[in-house]
């Protein structure tokens, strides 16, 4: 069996699907979201799915400890950090301290913890290291671009990785290793599943491109989903302007898989758009987090055959009795 795994704030379940893919036995995930654990527990039947509010430090403690996980995952909510928010550090960060202290008390083996890439340079993210460091944890911190970790997406998303007793940056050398020298592009990815060249995802404002081609990554999928509206003005950088080619939004289901989710997951017929689009834009992209777990793994098992390749310790002979040599 894999590595005994909990998944907190898990949503609808990519990091646990990305773990699992990978190798990890993912135990149980838990979400305060009742509506989000139903299509989590729908995808996942082989472990415990719990709707449990984790700002309750000491009920997410104790649920935590029962599964008596080798590693503790996770994301945080992260408006308080994202660049689509107020970018004010408040209650929501708040739950990355409630994580780390978590992480510190039941001290598994390894943990992950994932969240948007400016929430390395918050107040709160220091604190955090500097309490994982306390505890014993050497950190590898890595803001990793999807599409150079086979997602058909240029979404950043910060990883903190920590593990008993290495050493800082651990698991840099095989994030490097398996990082991909061009980045995934959707007709990659995807084949010819969209039937479109060119489609409208839109921006955050309208000073950023909103067409792109299948021959490219997809920009970060967010919780917004909408057709091109009749008064949209090409920009500059757009893949080709609307007017003069057949341009459509993507469909949730189709949002869902450039987020790598598989074709065979179970999504809710009877869930609004407004919600789905939610899930879909909040979830860790399925590949990306197989990715991150396969780098784990693989750096585990060096450290293990290191460490079996080492010459077992002497035995000397002390006052007729066998002692291990210093």
């Amino acid at each position: 069996m894999g590595l005994r795994t909990i998944d907190l704030f898990c949503g609808c379940g990519g990091l646990s699907l990305g773990l699992q893919q990978a190798g990890f036995d993912v135990v149980a995930g838990a979400d305060a979201c009742e509506k989000t654990m139903r299509v989590y527990k729908v995808n996942n039947t082989g472990h415990a799915g719990l709707t449990e509010d984790l700002s309750d430090q000491k009920r997410a403690l104790e649920i935590t400890k029962s599964f008596a996980p080798d590693v503790i995952a996770g994301g945080p909510p992260c408006q308080d950090y994202s660049s689509a928010g107020n970018r004010k550090e408040g209650d929501r960060a708040a739950l990355t301290i409630g994580f780390t202290k978590l992480v510190c008390d039941v001290r598994p083996k390894l943990f992950i913890m994932e969240n948007v890439a400016r929430a390395e340079k918050s107040k709160t993210f220091k604190r955090a290291f500097d309490l994982f460091r306390a505890a014993g944890y050497g950190l590898t911190t890595r803001v990793l671009d999807a599409s150079l970790c086979g997602v058909p997406q240029k979404r950043q998303r910060l990883f903190v990785v920590g593990a008993v007793g290495n050493s800082q940056g651990w698991l840099d050398p095989f994030i490097d290793a398996r990082l991909s020298d061009e980045p995934m592009t959707v007709r990659e990815y995807m084949n010819d599943e969209i039937g479109v060249e060119h489609y409208y995802l839109h921006p955050r404002h309208y000073g950023r491109r909103a067409v792109f081609s299948i021959d490219e990554p997809a920009p970060t999928i967010r919780s917004v989903h909408r057709e091109p509206p009749p008064t949209y003005v090409a920009h500059p950088q757009d893949f080709v302007d609307p007017s003069s080619h057949y341009v459509r939004g993507l469909s949730t289901y189709e949002r869902s898989r450039v987020q790598t989710f598989p074709m065979e997951f179970i999504w809710p017929k009877n869930a609004t758009k407004a919600f789905l689009d939610h899930m879909i834009g909040n979830a860790v992209p399925v590949e990306l987090a197989e990715f991150v777990g396969s780098c784990i793994l693989e750096a585990i098992g060096t450290s293990e055959r290191e460490r079996g390749r080492r010459k077992p310790a002497r035995l000397v002979p002390v006052d007729g009795k066998a002692l291990k040599a210093a």
